[in-house]
This record gives structure tokens, C-alpha cells and sequence, in this order.
């Protein structure tokens, strides 16, 4: 008989600390770059980079989190039958972190043993193992370490469901996955339903990540005879499976380095994707479809994607991620028509195939034996008839609400009622007046009082907003007598700087200082003029954002940076010596020493960074390797007085590899340009 009920999950875990304060605005292009390199056909070309530029706002980055972990006990939802024992998370996005086959007495998911935050999502903050939903933007989910909505439903047959769903804040949207177990099922459903409720298109994302174990005997197997490549260090290109550069990279282990392997299935088979051990057995995920993508993600053999496997968990822990989406890769988004909805299932399980088949040489035995087990598992008309069921649940309303998310959707819902627009939440979401907590409270005085209540600048400036229909609020609260204050002039340069309004948003914010001096209007000054390419004023304006305050850490970062860039590396090193001691030992804070200390030949003391331990290096980051390199040029050159050129760097590379705790590098390529 299926369950669903509540429990603690134990883990030791390192806090995630608050959220940074200074709003993060996108770029000034929607698309982003992707380099080609060789013979990709035009088909698979055609949106790569569409739509894909980096996005946070409304949402701030997560960046405050420590390596510092602690016993904790999450709450866990645990759905359960006779054959499977799923539990998720609702504090950290709905990741499902563990899948257990009770028959087999097998975790098919690589459950990380700890929760450790990282620098590789679109917010910084994110953990590898289990299932992910990720959502909207290329990247591992805004809500990957905030909690979302989850409630019970009644599924098949009367059995328990458990939904998880959010409103999405940057694009205005809904998502909701329903989790189907029935009674005697030995897999787990996963039914996604994704509403665009607006007048135009919106540009839509899709990827479930799924981490599995990695070890030698794990074959990864899908029905496709060719991938596209991301190698990291070169362009895209196209690849024949499972043979690459000589190596077998279906079996990650002989895979050097990181990589990302977009499987090109042909659209008449079915999709899906197998991790599966010498004896022919594993995990497989298959779905209907419109997931038409299917990846494999690892970290190689090298010492920093051994680094990286550890760094995340604890040593010995190893996983691969095999992945499925709406697009043939993830440096993409489609185009998604407007008041469209787009639903399909998933399933996820234990596979049991012929050994014999699953580790052939031949590939097309490999993976056909695979197909035809799964199809024995779950024939593909089975899954589609019951997509149909699990759509006709997906529109009942929820049963009782069981972990609450953000109180961002009861505000939309709240919006649309008091400016009488129609609610463009499904009416099946449940998003009550009780979800509306303190980062909503001064936006929910704007929409009733008309006006943003003032707050001091020493304190936090709270809660953004980017859609167009709070900045029509915004502006005309400034008209009133409470609503004309300097914070809601800054608010409404944020508005209009992620909008692209720059001139807009620089008025806004000079008006703001006109009525208050505040740090955070001088530091929003400082971002545009870095991006017109104006260093001396940015200089300028973040000398005033820290003059005025507040003194906290990511200004104090901004601000070193900006010195660093303009080669002020002396006025650097005196700014960071009249930091307390806390920001002075932050680790960025440090970094940022080191390369300041380096380029004005002062590196005594600097080979006390490397052995530090770093939080927040972000995904493809080299600062330490090429910290490393440089001081070792340095100190060489001073001590032989022998000039820094290439046959002192290869020296340096040759004799000084740099200790595996610093190395992060996700290529042996990945080299110090100096």
C-alpha cells in the first residue's frame, strides 16, 4: 500500500548563511555564446544560445554559506510503497535525494552523505546528489537551496501523490511536478506540468538532473549512434558513440576530464537514458516525448574533477549526472507559445538487463538489449496512457498542503485580484494570504496602501521586484507623500536597470541619493559605469558606496575588484588593511590580496592562502590554480634573478603541480594565462 507521511532527515550540514543584498542585474544581451567547433549539423544549431544569458533577478545570490557542517534534521516527505521508498526535500528545491528498491536492498541514486553548498548554480548556492528540477534559465534552478510548495493529492486508484510547485519570479509562470507511486508499482512517476499564462512566448527550460553512483563497471546507455561533445575547454561538436578520442565514454572512469555528452536520438525511438553495473542492472529514467534530451555529465579522472567529486560530498564519493530535457542540449531554450501548457511523465526505477548485452562491444547490441528491457518494463503505450490519467490529476486541487514555499505566488494572486486582471496561477496551486511572510509585507503595502514603507539605508534595502507590472505601482507611489522616499526610487532603478532602461535607472537612482545618500544607489552608479567601460567612475561611486555604508562584505569584494581591475593594486592592498578583521579574512577578500600582492611583487605571506579552505570557488573557476602558478613564477624569478617568460612557466607547470585541495580545474587545459 502507497504512503506518504513526514520525517526528519539527518545529515550533517554547513549553513547556507543569508542572502547577498546587492541585486545582480543581467547583461545586456537575452542570448548567449556557444562556440562550434567542427561539424555540427544545422538542425542542432539552429537555438544554441537562444535565450540563454545569465538571469537572476528578481531572486539575490546565496553566496553566504560556510564548509563548517553540523548535525541537522530536515524535514523529509517520504512516499513509499512495497517496492520503492522515495524521500524529498522541500527546503532545498524538492530534490529527491533518495530512491530506494526495497527487493534489491539498492540506493539507485548517488545520495550524498552530507549537505554541502557550492558555487555552481544560477544563485551560487547548490548540491550535487539525487534528482533536480530545473526550471526556466539554463542552470541549475534558482530554488535548488529554497524551499518550494509541496501538498498531497489523491493519484490513482486513491493513492497518495505528492505534488511540488512553485510561481516562477522571473519569467511569471507556474511549474508543478505530481509523483506518482501506485499500489505494487516498482517505479516511480514524475508528471510535469509547466502553464504560460501571459499574451507573448516565453523562452522555456527544462532538465532533470539525476546523480547516480560512478564507478568503473557503470555503463551509462541511451539509443542514439552519435552525441554532441562539450569538452569545456573547445567548441561543441559532434561525436560518435560510444567511441571518442579512443576511449569508450559510455564508462565515465576512462573519461579524462569533464564533459557533457548530448545524445542526438533519432525522433521515431523512444527516449531514455540507463546506468547500469557489470551484472546488467541499475538505474534507467524514460519519459514521454517531449523530453526529447538526454545527457551525461562527469567530472573525469583528472585531479580537479577528482577534487571537485569530493569537495561536494566527502572523499570516495563519486556520481554522474545522467540528465533529460525539452531541448537537445542545455545551451538552449524553446520557444513556448503563449496560454500554452506543456505536460509529459517520467519514470524512474530499477532495470535489470542481460549483462551480456549491456557491456557488448557492439553498441547498437548494447543498447538495443536495453530497449527491449525497458520496453518489457514499461512498454511506451503503458507510459502514455497513464501520462493521460496523471493529466487529468494534474488539474484537481490539492488535498492538504505539507511544506509551504515562497509567499511570492499568494502576492501575484493577490495582485491580479486588486488591479482586477485574471489570475494567471492555475486555480488547482494553492497559494493562500498565510504564505505571505516579511520579504512580501513592504511589497503588499504598495499594492493596498500605495505605497513602498522607508526603511533606514544601514539596513538591508529587502526583497526585489523586475516585472513590469510592480514598476507601474512603484512609480506611481512616488507621486504620494509616504511613497516618494529614496528606497523607492532605488527599488525603481532596479526595475528599470534589469529592463534595460540604463538612463532610466541611473536617474532613479541619482534621484534616490537626492533624497537620501545610500551605498546602494552609489553601488548600482559604479556597476553601469563598469559596464560602459568607465573604471574611474566606477572607482568613484564605490568609493562613496563604502564610505557610506553599509560596511559589509560584498561591497567591501566589489570594491577590491574594481581597484584590482584598474591596476590600483597598492591603493588595493591599503583599502583591504583597513578592513576589520572578518572582511579582511574573507576569502574572497583574499584572493584578491594574493593577486594585488603578486603584481606588486610583495608575495611574502602569500602562500598562506593555499591553505585555506575555499567555500564558494565556482564551477570552472582557475583563481587558486593560477594564485599557485604565479606565486611560484614570482618567487623563482626574484630568487634567480632570472626574467618571468614561457620557459619559466613551463618549468613552473612541470615542477610545482599544485596541491589537489587548490586544483579546480575542470581541464588539464585549464592553464594560468600570466
Amino acid at each position: 500500500m502507497t504512503t506518504l507521511h513526514i520525517e526528519p532527515y539527518p545529515i550533517p550540514a554547513a549553513d547556507l548563511g543569508s542572502e547577498n543584498p546587492l541585486p545582480m542585474f543581467r547583461g545586456p544581451d537575452n542570448d548567449g555564446t556557444v562556440n562550434v567547433d567542427g561539424d555540427v549539423p544545422p538542425q542542432d544549431r539552429a537555438r544554441l544560445g537562444w535565450r540563454t544569458a545569465w538571469r537572476i533577478l528578481p531572486h539575490r545570490v546565496q553566496d553566504n554559506y560556510t564548509r563548517t557542517k553540523s548535525p541537522h534534521a530536515f524535514d523529509s516527505l517520504v512516499l513509499e510503497n512495497h517496492f520503492l521508498r522515495a524521500v524529498f526535500l522541500p527546503r532545498f528545491g524538492g530534490r529527491l535525494v533518495s530512491l530506494y528498491y526495497k527487493p534489491g536492498n539498492r540506493e539507485l541514486l548517488a545520495r550524498n552523505p552530507v549537505f554541502q553548498p557550492a558555487n555552481l548554480a544560477l544563485r551560487n548556492a547548490w548540491f550535487s546528489g539525487g534528482i533536480e528540477w530545473n526550471s526556466g534559465q539554463p542552470g541549475h534552478h534558482y530554488l535548488t537551496c529554497s524551499s518550494v510548495f509541496a501538498a498531497e493529492v489523491e493519484g490513482l486508484d486513491g493513492t497518495p501523490c505528492l505534488r511540488l510547485y512553485e510561481w516562477d519570479r522571473v519569467k511569471g509562470y507556474t511549474w508543478q511536478i505530481d509523483f506518482h507511486l501506485p499500489n505494487n508499482s516498482p517505479l516511480l512517476f514524475a508528471h510535469t506540468r509547466i502553464a504560460n499564462p501571459h499574451d507573448d512566448e516565453i523562452a522555456m527550460y527544462w532538465w532533470t538532473n539525476i546523480a547516480v553512483e560512478e564507478r568503473e563497471d557503470i555503463r551509462v546507455l541511451v539509443p542514439a549512434e552519435t552525441a554532441l561533445c562539450n569538452p569545456y575547454w573547445k567548441g561543441l561538436q559532434m561525436v560518435d558513440l560510444p567511441q571518442v578520442g579512443g576511449r569508450d565514454i559510455s564508462y565515465s572512469t576512462r573519461i579524462p576530464h569533464a564533459f557533457d555528452f548530448f545524445s542526438r536520438i533519432p525522433p521515431d525511438r523512444r527516449r531514455w537514458i540507463a546506468a547500469l553495473d557489470e551484472k546488467g542492472s541499475g538505474f534507467f529514467e524514460t519519459s514521454t516525448d517531449r523530453l526529447i534530451g538526454r545527457k551525461l555529465f562527469c567530472w573525469g579522472r583528472s585531479p580537479g574533477g577528482q577534487q571537485w567529486q569530493e569537495f561536494l560530498a566527502e572523499p570516495g564519493f563519486a556520481y554522474i549526472e545522467i540528465q533529460a530535457g525539452l531541448a537537445r542540449t542545455q545551451m538552449e531554450c524553446i520557444p513556448m507559445p503563449a496560454h500554452t501548457e506543456w505536460e509529459w511523465t517520467e519514470a524512474f526505477g530499477f532495470l535489470q538487463a542481460d549483462p551480456a548485452h549491456v557491456h557488448s562491444e557492439d553498441w547498437k547490441v548494447a543498447w538495443m538489449g536495453v530497449a527491449e528491457e525497458i520496453e518489457r518494463h514499461i512498454p511506451r503505450h503503458s507510459l502514455e496512457r497513464m501520462d493521460a490519467e496523471f493529466t487529468k490529476i494534474a488539474a484537481w486541487p490539492t488535498a492538504r498542503v505539507l511544506s509551504r514555499g515562497s509567499g511570492w505566488g499568494a502576492l501575484e494572486r493577490r495582485r491580479c485580484l486588486a488591479g482586477g486582471t485574471s489570475d494567471k496561477i492555475p486555480q488547482n496551486l494553492t497559494f493562500n494570504c498565510e504564505d505571505i511572510g516579511d520579504e512580501q509585507v513592504p511589497w503588499t503595502s504598495l499594492l493596498e496602501k500605495g505605497f513602498l514603507p522607508c526603511r533606514s539605508p544601514s539596513e538591508n534595502p529587502g526583497a526585489l521586484m523586475v516585472q513590469s507590472e510592480w514598476q507601474t505601482l512603484l512609480e506611481a507611489s512616488l507621486r504620494t507623500t509616504e511613497g516618494g522616499h529614496w528606497l523607492a526610487w532605488w527599488h525603481l532603478g532596479n526595475i528599470r536597470m534589469e529592463n534595460r532602461d540604463i538612463e532610466g535607472a541611473c536617474q532613479a537612482w541619482e534621484e534616490s541619493i537626492s533624497r537620501r545618500a545610500s551605498g546602494w544607489a552609489y553601488r548600482n552608479l559604479s556597476v553601469v559605469a563598469q559596464r560602459r567601460g568607465d573604471i574611474e567612475a566606477a572607482c568613484r561611486w564605490m568609493e562613496k558606496a563604502w564610505e557610506i555604508g553599509p560596511k559589509i562584505a560584498p561591497l567591501a569584494i566589489e570594491y577590491a575588484q574594481i581597484l584590482l581591475n584598474k591596476n590600483r593594486a597598492y591603493e588595493l592592498l591599503e583599502f583591504i588593511r583597513t578592513l576589520p578583521e572578518n572582511l579582511r579574512t574573507h576569502e574572497r577578500i583574499l584572493l584578491l590580496w594574493a593577486k594585488a600582492a603578486l603584481d606588486t611583487g610583495e608575495i611574502d605571506g602569500v602562500e598562506r592562502i593555499f591553505e585555506h579552505e575555499y567555500a564558494a570557488i565556482r564551477e570552472g573557476e582557475v583563481t587558486l590554480t593560477d594564485l599557485w602558478f604565479n606565486f611560484h613564477l614570482h618567487r623563482l624569478a626574484k630568487a634567480e634573478g632570472i626574467p618571468i617568460d614561457e620557459q619559466l612557466r613551463e618549468r613552473v607547470r612541470q615542477e610545482y603541480p599544485p596541491p589537489r585541495r587548490i586544483d579546480f580545474r575542470m581541464a588539464a587545459e585549464a592553464r594560468s594565462s600570466k
